[in-house]
């Protein structure tokens, strides 16, 4: 794992209409590595990288930029913000929050109408996003407004750490895939390739549809982040995938059913690589898989994915090891499509 890659990669603030951040990163990580290198009219970054050899199979593997986060939508006359989710983001986590708007960086916090004030009904609840603001410690709209405007960005506050076996940030969805395909692009690949990162996946796999149309892959592997249920108080059957098991590969979700044979071919690469892998329990989710396997003629699509606790809150989990068995698994798996193996 390239941690220092990862950390500024989770750190930056990105989330979906706003990967601008995301993407210089990217830019200035591959520029020197990539054989060409196009930003489309969506924000996607797309990538081809020459090999050792021509491909026999034309592969795209995927990942996205942007994470899930919240949006202002008003500012009220005391200088409180009003703000929508983007991207699915469970309403139980926001509570007391802190996060960073706008362009500016604004510190601010997330608040609600104060316990000894609520009923008893509203005490036990969960308020709805039209029930909670933003606090920047503005005392009117007029001041707020000299920081904030409608329509900006807000993103959970950065938090990074890497203890060796473990590293716990906001934004590991997916900036971690991000980070193994940058990986792979600096270093010496047996195949042409071709890589796509991509925007807007948190509200409806929207840069994913455009890249494969672009791209136009007879394969695809999408590296991505998925639920960790693997909790105490969670009968085992319903975990979906355990941390520090492996990557995860998905048999079907509700976007996509994935190829058997690309199936199978992952964990043969595991093996061939001494790499964990596991199935996930569940048919639930999904990613760019569902747009990217339903491109022009149809493209033959594996998801690989990182399993993580607390997915889509301001800090997951993931394992150190789960992620250099899922660039192992990637590396061989390519290997073995680019080259007609499979």
């Amino acid at each position: 794992m390239n941690n220092s890659l990862l950390k500024e990669l989770c750190l930056t603030s990105g989330i979906s209409g706003d990967e601008n951040s995301v993407r210089g990163i990217v830019l200035a990580e591959i520029k020197d590595y990539a054989d060409k290198i196009t930003v489309d009219n969506l924000g996607n970054i797309l990538v081809f990288k020459k090999g050792n050899k021509p491909a026999v199979n034309k592969l795209l593997i995927s990942a996205h930029m942007d994470e899930v986060g919240f949006i202002v939508t008003d500012i009220s006359s005391d200088g409180l913000l009003h703000f929508d989710c983007v991207g699915g983001v469970d309403r139980r986590v926001v509570l007391g929050d802190r996060v960073i708007v706008g362009k500016e960086g604004i510190a601010g916090v997330v608040g609600v109408k104060p316990i000894h004030l609520c009923s008893q009904d509203e005490a036990s609840s969960i308020p709805e996003y039209e029930k909670m603001y933003i606090d920047i410690g503005a005392d009117s709209k007029e001041q707020a407004e000299k920081y904030v405007s409608p329509g900006d960005s807000v993103c959970f506050e950065g938090f990074y750490q890497n203890n060796s076996s473990t590293v716990m940030s906001k934004a590991l969805d997916d900036r971690a895939g991000c980070a193994i395909m940058i990986e792979m692009i600096k270093s010496e690949l047996p195949y042409d390739m071709y890589f796509s990162f991509v925007v807007q996946e948190e509200v409806g796999l929207r840069g994913a549809t455009v890249a494969s149309f672009t791209v136009a892959p007879e394969y695809a592997i999408v590296l991505e982040s998925t639920t960790a249920a693997d909790l105490p108080f969670v009968e085992e059957s319903k975990q979906v995938c355990r941390v520090g098991k492996g990557a995860v590969v998905s048999f079907m979700d509700k976007g996509t059913i994935y190829d058997k044979t690309l199936i199978k071919a992952a964990f043969n690469a595991a093996e061939k690589t001494q790499s964990n892998i596991q199935y996930k329990k569940a048919v639930a989710g999904g990613n760019d898989a569902s747009a990217i396997q339903k491109s022009r003629g149809g493209v033959k699509t594996v998801a690989l994915s990182l399993p993580c606790r607390y997915l889509h809150s301001p800090v997951g989990l993931i394992s150190v090891s789960d992620y250099e068995s899922m660039l192992n698994i990637t590396l061989e798996l390519s290997k073995e499509i680019c080259g007609g193996e499979i």
